[in-house]
């Protein structure tokens, strides 16, 4: 049914350090839409930086192995690659500390032709990557993760670029949910989703406004789940599906990552070259 899919994914990535078990996983929000989108039966790339480390080097194996395009993965010789440590209260993930490593960077022209031969490309606000968006949407579709970041001034220079805007509402209530949306749309995106963990989430182009709810699953979790619902929103509009069964579609994706540790799975013990004092009781 059509040509295959084509989402490229720029900037963060991170190995999720679990205090609990010692183990590091692959994440960031870029990262974890490559592989969610090849997954999903898409064709993904991930750009981005990691150190030649045994964190970088388990990032660039994990995406090796989940099929995604690593040609402009760069591996560097100097520095360490980002990490993070994460605590869990009942399943929802607690971050404790951080370490941005080498995981900024300033794509050069290369590397945004390259992501241009694709049908979108996916950027979060943590990829610290505001910068190249103009040059980002002048040669494709713009997705851009807002996060929890609701500034409107953040939002009125975004959203015009942007074919899908997230937002994450978790916390808020209706109204605030359906304002920030409207905020998006009215600066200029042309599709506006707010994610709501537990209570689902929301997207509109500006006419209908489509909600779904969470689908219940058991919560090991929760980190990854709204990156998941993202990345298959994206790919849903992109293949043409209605809204409504993208959205079904994503409520159901969301709910994997949640019944296993790290955001795509691959844990290892941790191995970041750092002195870490919330690591310190780990058996890593």
């Amino acid at each position: 049914m059509g040509e295959m899919i084509k989402i490229a994914a720029m900037g963060d990535n991170v190995v999720d350090c679990y205090a609990a078990n010692g183990k590091m996983y692959p994440g960031g929000n870029t990262l974890n839409a490559a592989v969610f989108i090849s997954r999903f039966g898409g064709q993904s790339a991930y750009v981005g930086c990691v150190a030649d480390d045994p964190a970088g080097r388990h990032i660039r194996s994990t995406l090796k192995a989940e099929g995604v395009d690593i040609s402009h993965l760069q591996m560097l010789k100097e520095g360490m690659t980002a990490y993070c440590v994460i605590g869990h209260d009942d399943g929802d993930r607690v971050f404790l500390t951080f370490d941005l490593g080498v995981s900024m960077f300033a794509p050069d022209s290369n590397a945004l032709d390259f992501v241009g031969g694709f049908d979108a490309v996916h950027i979060g606000r943590s990829s610290g990557l505001d910068g190249f968006l103009e040059g980002v949407a002048g040669r494709t579709r713009l997705s851009y993760d807002f996060s929890t970041s609701r500034d409107i001034d953040h939002i009125r220079a975004v959203a015009p670029l942007c074919y899908l805007a997230v937002g994450s509402g978790g916390g808020l209530d209706e109204d605030e949910v359906f304002a920030l949306q409207k905020s998006m749309l009215v600066a200029g995106a042309k599709w506006a989703l707010v994610t709501r963990g537990k209570s689902g989430a929301v997207l509109s182009n500006g006419g209908a406004v489509h909600s779904v709810a969470a689908v219940p699953t058991e919560i090991v979790d929760t980190l990854g789940a709204g990156d998941t619902f993202a990345a298959r929103t994206l790919y849903g509009l992109l293949k043409g599906e209605e809204p409504d069964i993208a959205l079904k579609a994503a409520a159901q994706a969301a709910a994997d990552p949640c019944r296993y540790y790290g955001a795509v799975g691959h844990g290892v013990p941790i191995d970041i070259g750092a002195k870490v004092p919330e690591l310190a009781s780990t058996s890593a």
